[in-house]
Formats: structure tokens, C-alpha cells, sequence
């Protein structure tokens, strides 16, 4: 059987030759939503996909695929769940961050689910990836933001803003713009080559790769040990706010810790821009 028809028992078959019955196994969903091509993403797939994220991301799919949703809904949970996360941090204490840190990973799957939902009803478009790219770009614009209201409300004692919250404010709104320039940054390379008609980068070591024998190639490799860029997205940094707020509590000083947090945040995010734009200029990667 070829093509897109239905065939006995309500199965389907795809434009890949593999076959959408109504209610799929978990191995036939493996197999269509996460093929080898797309768990081997470096770059898009986050660390702990591996680890735990697409072993329970496809039980989240098998039971969204039961419903009318698209997979451009499931992407606008997506969003929801990181601007909720946002949201959460204004709760006091540590629940705030411990909810936080609880819609990150339910925005995890959101974000495996979306993927896995197009490619079984084979709906991707642009659209999608659209909508997806504003919701983690967003998502890592408030959280510094909601931080930064987080640490005013807490060093106020739950008073209206005074003089001296608006130096935490203004970090946290800083922090959220090196935030999103770091991830657009990735973008813009992709932006360029079209804009030059090069063709599509493939998501590969060698594709990224800058020369070992150059600055910043060594300078490269070494980050690759030390990896702390990774720790300025979504999920990582709920997780730094959370122990950040933990040590505010045992210290018994509300937003203290948050407070160094943003600091500290400040110089890294300058440094890892740097870092990036560096990385850039010296790849292949913008080379004709």
C-alpha cells in the first residue's frame, strides 16, 4: 500500500511509507515521532532528552494524539507553561521556585510533544517553528524579568517598589535582553546564510566546529569542560533560582540569594554573548 489513503482498520499511511493506524503502539510512535535524525539533534534537543525527557515524552503524545489538538496547540502549551513559570516566581518563599521548576518540566514535554504531534499527523510548516521560537524567547526574557520583581517584592517586604528596587529591576530587564540575544544569536546565522543563498546548516559538530589551532577554538574546547552557558536557559536557570532561594531561606534574608543571583547573571550572560558572537565570526559557518 502507498500514498495517504486509509487501508483496513482505519490505518493510514504517511508520506514516509510508515503507517498511522487510529490508536498506535508506543513503538510505532518511536519509530515516526522520534526517528534517529531528529534524538541525534545537538542543538535542538536539550541534555535531558536522552536522559529521561523522550522516554516519557512519547506517553504525553500518545494521549494528545487521542484528542482534536494540533500540534500548534500543543506548542501554545508550550508557552503557557513557560510563561506560568515566570508567573510562579512571584509566589514567596521557596514554592514560587519550586512550582517554577515544575512547569519548566512540564514545559519540556510540551515542547518533545509538539514535534512528536506533527510528525505523526505530519503537519509540520513554518508556522510552527514560528510560534515555537517565540515561546522560548519569551520564556527566557521573563523569567530574569519576573526574578528581578521577585527580589524587589522580597528586599520591600511585599511593599510598593522604593528607590532602591529599581537598580534589581533594571538587571533583571538587562539580564532578559543578553538572554535573548544569546539564543537570537543562532538564529541570525541561519538569518545570514539565507539572506547570502547558502543552504540550510545542518545540525552537526562538524557544521559548528571552529579551528582547534585559533584562540578561539581552543577557548571553545575548554567551554566544552565548563559548560556553564548551558545553565542560562529556561529549565537550568529554574533550578539556579530555586537553590538560589533556598539559601535565602536559610539564611533567613528573603531575596538575598535571588539578589546575587541577578549579579552574578549580569557579567555571564556579556561574557557568553561574547563567547557566542566570537564563536561565530570564526566557524565555517558564515563563510561562503
Amino acid at each position: 500500500m502507498t500514498g495517504t489513503g486509509t487501508g483496513a482498520a482505519g490505518v493510514r499511511m504517511g508520506r514516509d511509507g510508515r503507517p498511522r493506524p487510529a490508536r498506535p503502539t508506543l513503538e510505532q510512535l518511536r519509530a515516526v515521532c522520534q526517528p534517529p535524525e531528529v534524538r541525534a539533534r545537538r542543538n535542538a534537543e536539550h541534555w535531558t532528552a536522552e536522559l529521561y525527557l523522550r522516554h516519557i515524552s512519547i506517553y504525553l503524545t500518545a494521549v494528545l494524539l487521542r484528542t482534536r489538538i494540533t500540534a500548534n496547540g500543543v506548542t501554545g502549551l508550550m508557552i503557557l507553561s513557560g510563561w506560568a513559570m515566570s508567573a510562579a516566581l512571584l509566589v514567596p518563599g521557596i514554592w514560587g521556585p519550586l512550582l517554577a521548576v515544575a512547569l519548566s518540566q512540564l514545559q519540556l514535554y510540551f515542547d518533545c510533544s509538539d514535534g512528536e504531534v506533527a510528525r505523526w499527523r505530519e503537519s509540520q510548516s513554518p508556522k510552527g517553528i514560528f510560534i515555537d521560537m517565540v515561546g522560548h524567547h519569551t520564556t527566557e526574557a521573563l523569567l530574569p524579568i519576573a526574578l528581578g520583581c521577585r527580589v524587589a517584592l522580597e528586599l520591600a517586604g511585599g511593599a510598593p517598589f522604593g528607590t532602591d528596587s529599581w537598580a534589581i529591576l533594571f538587571t533583571g530587564a538587562a539580564v532578559a535582553v543578553l538572554l535573548v540575544l544569546n539564543r537570537s544569536q543562532s538564529l541570525m546565522v541561519h538569518a545570514a546564510r539565507g539572506m547570502a543563498g547558502l543552504g540550510k546548516l545542518p545540525d552537526t559538530a562538524a557544521a559548528r566546529a571552529v579551528p582547534a589551532t585559533t584562540l578561539v577554538g581552543r577557548l571553545r574546547r575548554l567551554a566544552r569542560f565548563l559548560p556553564f552557558h548551558r545553565l542560562l536557559h529556561a529549565v537550568e536557570l529554574s533550578l539556579l533560582i530555586l537553590a538560589a532561594s533556598i539559601a535565602s531561606a536559610l539564611l533567613g534574608t528573603p531575596g538575598l540569594g535571588e539578589q546575587w543571583m541577578l549579579w552574578i547573571l549580569l557579567p555571564a550572560c556579556v561574557f557568553v554573548n561574547l563567547g557566542h558572537f566570537l564563536s561565530n565570526m570564526a566557524s565555517t559557518r558564515l563563510v561562503a
